[in-house]
C-alpha cells in the first residue's frame, strides 16, 4: 500500500456491504483513501471475475465471499483446482505453528529459510497486511464464527462424501407444473448422465437421450422418485409403450435398450465408481445451512475427477439449484451465492454442453429470487458473451493477450447495450492496459462509472491449490469418527446387558400387536443375535394458535426400552423413534429373545403404560415459536433460536435493503434541493464578481481621470476635476460595497456546503444503525410456547416393538 492512513471498522464494518479494498488512481499510481464497498444486493444481478494468473483473481473471490460469510450469507463453490479450500485456513491468532503445515519446503528453501523460520515470516507477513488494511484478528475470528467451511468431495471421501447418485429425485411441484422448466429438468438429468457414460448425446436426434427423458418425465410427473438400480430396469422395460407416435420396439429394440442398460449397469458395478455411491445425498438446503440453521460456506471440490465427471456432477447440481430456486420466495435482497471458479468449459461460447443451459437459465431468473450467481475464469476467450450480457458487476484484472482484451471489451460492449447505458472503448482500453497485480476495473451497472481498486488483504491464508492429505486432514474434524449402528431413537440407546440371556420367543398379551424392529447392524459372527423388549406409542398433537395463523398436526413415537422391566419414570425414559425405522410382523429366524417382563405379559398393564403417553406428550411436547415484533413475522414452529435467527435473516435484509433505499432517496432529495440553492448561490457570486469588477473598473477609470486632470492645472478643468474625483469615491464604495457582496454570497455558500456535508453524514450514521438494527444476531425474539389441545391428542393402540 502507498497510502500510509489505513482504514478502521467503523469506515467498512456494515451490514450487506461488502468490503473488496480501496480505490486506485491508475494515472498518478496511488492508493486513495475511499474505500470500494460493495452493496450485497448488486451480486442479485450477479458478478464475473477475469484475471490471469497471478492477477489477484482468487484473492478478490475468496474476500466476497468472507464478507458475504461474515454478512450471513450462505455459499455454494464449485472448486475446480483446490483454491477455495484455503477459506478454511482462517487463523484468529496469526500464530507461525498456524501456518506451518500449509507451507511449501520448496518454497522456504528457495527464500533461504528452514520450514519454521518460513512460518514465522508468514505470519507476521499475514499480520502486517491485515494491519494495513484494518482488520484486526477479531475480524478472522467473527468471519470464522459466521459460517461453517465445509469441503465436499463428490465422488471420494477425501472430504465430506456427496453422492447424487443414490436417486432421481422428482423435482418439486413448482418445476413439474412449469412445462419449460421441466423440460429443461430432464432433458440436464439425462445429458448429465450420458456425458457420465461417455456419450455426447443431442437431445433432439439421440434415441438414447429420448429414451432415458421419456422415462425420467413418466416417472417424475406421476412423483415418483428414480435410483440408478430402478433406472437400470426402466431402460429394460419402460413403464412408457410408445415414445412420440411410434410404439417402443420400433422406436429402440429391446437388445438396443438392454445394450445401454447394461452400460449404466457397469459403470454402476465398477469398483472405481462405488465412492459415488458413498455419502451424503445432493441437497441445496443442506449445503447452504447447517441443520442448526447456521449459514454455511460449502466447498464442492471436484479436482479430483475426471473431465466428464466434472460436467456430470456440475449439472446435475446446477438443476438442483434451479429447482431450489423457484421453491423460495421472490426478493430483491441476497439470499445465497452461487460461486464457480474457472467457469470457461461449462460456458463455452459455441458448444452447448449439458451445463450451459441450466446456468443460462440461472443468470436470467436468479436474481427474482435472491440468488447472485459468481463466476470467474482466467480464460475470457472461452465464454459466451451474449449470455454474459446478463451479468451486471464485472471485475476485470490483468489480461494475458490482446485478444483477451479485444474479447473483455466486447463483452463489455454487449452489457452496456443490455443495460442501455453508455460505452467507452478507448477509456476502457487505457485503463485495463494499466492494471497492475491486485488491481481491478469494476463496471457495475448500478454504479455511474467504472471503478479501477485493489483488493484488500484476505483474511484466510492463501496457500494455494491444497492437495487430497490437506483436505482430508481439513475435514477431519467434519467426518464422523465411525459408522455408528442406527438406533431406533435419535438419542443414545439404552445399554444391553452383557448377562442377557437368548431364549425362545416369549408370548405376548392377547390384543396387544408385535413387531420386530428390521436393522443390518446385527453381529451374527461372535454371537447370536438377540431380540430385546420395548414399547412403542404414536400419538398425533394439534397446535393451534390463530394470532400466529397456526393450526399444525404433529406425529410423535417414543420407543421405551422395558428390557429389565417398565421404567419407573415410565416415557421420561423413552427416545424418539427415527421416521425411517421400519418393522416386520415375523422375527429373523436366526434371532434369540431376551425375556418379556411382568409388566409387557399383561395386556391392562400394557394400556395403563400407553395411557400414560397421553400425559407425557401433553406436559413434555409444548412447541416454541419464535417470533419478531420488528419483522411482525413467526419463524416456523419447532425450530431453534438460531434457526430462528437463521429464517428471519432474509426477511431482515429485505427490509434493511428498503429502509436504506428509502432513507437514501429522502436525503438524496434534500441534497438536490441543496445543490439547487448551491448552483443559485454560485450564479449570485458570478453576478456580484461581475458586478464588483465593473464597479472597480469604472472607479479606477474616475479616479485616473481626476488625478490626469490634476496635473493638467487648468483652472477651466477645476470644477470638472472635483465632479470626477466625486464619482471616483463613490465608485470605490460601490466596489467595496460589492465586494461585501461577494464575500457574503461566498459565506451562504459555505453554509450550503456545510449542510450537504452534515447530510452526508447523517446517511451514513443513519444508515449504520440500520444495519444495527437489522443484524438478525441483536433481533429481538419473543418466544411463544403453545401446548398441544389436550381435547385433540390422539394416542394409537400400543405395540411391543422388539428390538435389537
Amino acid at each position: 500500500m502507498t497510502s500510509s492512513v489505513a482504514p478502521t471498522p467503523d469506515h467498512f464494518e456494515k451490514l450487506a456491504t461488502f468490503y473488496l479494498g480501496r480505490q486506485y488512481d491508475p494515472r498518478s499510481r496511488k492508493l486513495l483513501d475511499e474505500l470500494l464497498l460493495y452493496d450485497a444486493k448488486d451480486l442479485c444481478t450477479h458478478a464475473l471475475c477475469v484475471g490471469m494468473t497471478g492477477s489477484g483473481k482468487t484473492g478478490l473471490c475468496l474476500s466476497m465471499l468472507e464478507e458475504a460469510a461474515i454478512d450471513g450469507i450462505p455459499a455454494i463453490c464449485v472448486d475446480p483446482k483446490g483454491d477455495l479450500a484455503n477459506l478454511m485456513l482462517a487463523f484468529p491468532d496469526l500464530r507461525a505453528a498456524d501456518f506451518l503445515p500449509w507451507l511449501d519446503a520448496g518454497e522456504a528453501s528457495r527464500k533461504g529459510m528452514d520450514l519454521n523460520q518460513f512460518a514465522q515470516h508468514t505470519a507476521q507477513k499475514w499480520k502486517h497486511g491485515l494491519a494495513e488494511w484494518g482488520q484486526t484478528p477479531d475480524r478472522v475470528a467473527r468471519f470464522q464464527d459466521a459460517a461453517e467451511v465445509s469441503i465436499f468431495t463428490p465422488g471420494s471421501n477425501i472430504g465430506l462424501p456427496l453422492t447424487v447418485l443414490k436417486n432421481f429425485d422428482a423435482p418439486p411441484a413448482e418445476v413439474i407444473g412449469n412445462a419449460e422448466a421441466m423440460g429443461e429438468r430432464v432433458t440436464a438429468a439425462a445429458s448429465g448422465l450420458l456425458t457420465l457414460l461417455g456419450e455426447q448425446a443431442d437431445p433432439l436426434t439421440s434415441r438414447k437421450h429420448i429414451l432415458i427423458s421419456s422415462i425420467l418425465d413418466h416417472c417424475w410427473r406421476a412423483g415418483r422418485n428414480v435410483t440408478v438400480e430402478e433406472l437400470i430396469g426402466m431402460i429394460s422395460n419402460p413403464p412408457v409403450s410408445r415414445i412420440g407416435v411410434l410404439d417402443l420396439e420400433t422406436f429402440m429394440s429391446a437388445s438396443e435398450r438392454s445394450a445401454l442398460a447394461m452400460l449404466l449397469n457397469n459403470l454402476l458395478a465398477s469398483p472405481a465408481f462405488a465412492s459415488w455411491l458413498q455419502g451424503e445425498t445432493l441437497s441445496i438446503d443442506r449445503l447452504l445451512y447447517t441443520p442448526s440453521g447456521r449459514p454455511r460456506i460449502s466447498v464442492l471440490s471436484i479436482a479430483h475427477l475426471s473431465d466428464r465427471e466434472r460436467m456430470f456432477f456440475v449439472t446435475i447440481l446446477l438443476n438442483e439449484v434451479l429447482s431450489w430456486m423457484r421453491t423460495q420466495s421472490g426478493t430483491h435482497s441476497l439470499r445465497a451465492i452461487l460461486y464457480m471458479d474457472e467457469i470457461a468449459g461449462y460456458f463455452p461460447p459455441v458448444a452447448n454442453p449439458p451445463s450451459k443451459p441450466p446456468m443460462l437459465t440461472l443468470l436470467k431468473q436468479a436474481r427474482a429470487f435472491g440468488l447472485g450467481v459468481a463466476l470467474a475464469t482466467q480464460n475470457p476467450v472461452d465464454l459466451d458473451y451474449k449470455g454474459l450480457s446478463n451479468i451486471g458487476t464485472w471485475f476485470l484484472g490483468r489480461l494475458q493477450t490482446e485478444r483477451d482484451k479485444a474479447r473483455v471489451l466486447e463483452g463489455l460492449e454487449s452489457v452496456a447495450v443490455q443495460s442501455g447505458s453508455l460505452f467507452q472503448r478507448s477509456e476502457m482500453d487505457r485503463l485495463l492496459a494499466g492494471l497492475g497485480p491486485r488491481q481491478f476495473l469494476m463496471n457495475n451497472v448500478h454504479e455511474d462509472a467504472p471503478t479501477v481498486f485493489q483488493t484488500r488483504w484476505a483474511l484466510s491464508f492463501l496457500a494455494g491449490p491444497l492437495s487430497r492429505d490437506q483436505i482430508s486432514t481439513l475435514m477431519s474434524d467434519q467426518k464422523p469418527t465411525a459408522e455408528v449402528p442406527a438406533d431406533a431413537g435419535d438419542s443414545e440407546s439404552a445399554e444391553s446387558s452383557p448377562s442377557t440371556v437368548a431364549g425362545s420367543r416369549p408370548v405376548v398379551p392377547s390384543g396387544i400387536a408385535e413387531g420386530f424392529l428390521q436393522t443390518d447392524h446385527a453381529d451374527r459372527t461372535e454371537r447370536q443375535a438377540v431380540y430385546r423388549p420395548a414399547l412403542l406409542a404414536s400419538g398425533s398433537l394439534h397446535y393451534v394458535r390463530a394470532s400466529l395463523d397456526l393450526d399444525l398436526w404433529v406425529d410423535a413415537r417414543r420407543l421405551l426400552s422395558c428390557e429389565g422391566g417398565v421404567p419407573a419414570s415410565e416415557w421420561e425414559a423413552s427416545v424418539p423413534l427415527n421416521a425411517e425405522a421400519t418393522w416386520q410382523e415375523e422375527p429373523e429366524a436366526t434371532f434369540g429373545f431376551a425375556d418379556l417382563p411382568d409388566e409387557l405379559r399383561s395386556a391392562t398393564r400394557v394400556k395403563a403404560v400407553t395411557r400414560a403417553f397421553r400425559d407425557y406428550l401433553y406436559r413434555h411436547h409444548p412447541l416454541t415459536v419464535y417470533r419478531s415484533p420488528a419483522l411482525k413475522q413467526s419463524a416456523p414452529p419447532g425450530v431453534s433460536e438460531e434457526q430462528a435467527r437463521s429464517f428471519f435473516r432474509q426477511p431482515a435484509r429485505e427490509r434493511l435493503d428498503l429502509e436504506t433505499e428509502k432513507l437514501r432517496e429522502l436525503i438524496a432529495t434534500k441534497i438536490a434541493r441543496l445543490e439547487s440553492k448551491m448552483d443559485t448561490a454560485n450564479r449570485r457570486i458570478d453576478r456580484e464578481t461581475e458586478q464588483y469588477e465593473a464597479a472597480q473598473r469604472s472607479w479606477l477609470v474616475s479616479l485616473g481621470s481626476s488625478v490626469l486632470g490634476a496635473f493638467m492645472g487648468r483652472k477651466w478643468a477645476s470644477r470638472t476635476n472635483v465632479s470626477r474625483m466625486s464619482t471616483a469615491a463613490r465608485g470605490a464604495s460601490r466596489a467595496a460595497q460589492q465586494k461585501g457582496d461577494i464575500a457574503r454570497a461566498e459565506e451562504a455558500l459555505d453554509d450550503l456546503q456545510q449542510e450537504r456535508e452534515d447530510l452526508e453524514k447523517e446517511l451514513l450514521e443513519e444508515i449504520e444503525q440500520l444495519g444495527d438494527r437489522w443484524d438478525v444476531s441483536h433481533l429481538e425474539l419473543e418466544p411463544v410456547v403453545i401446548r398441544p389441545r389436550k381435547s385433540d391428542l390422539k394416542v394409537s393402540q400400543p405395540l411391543i416393538l422388539w428390538t435389537c
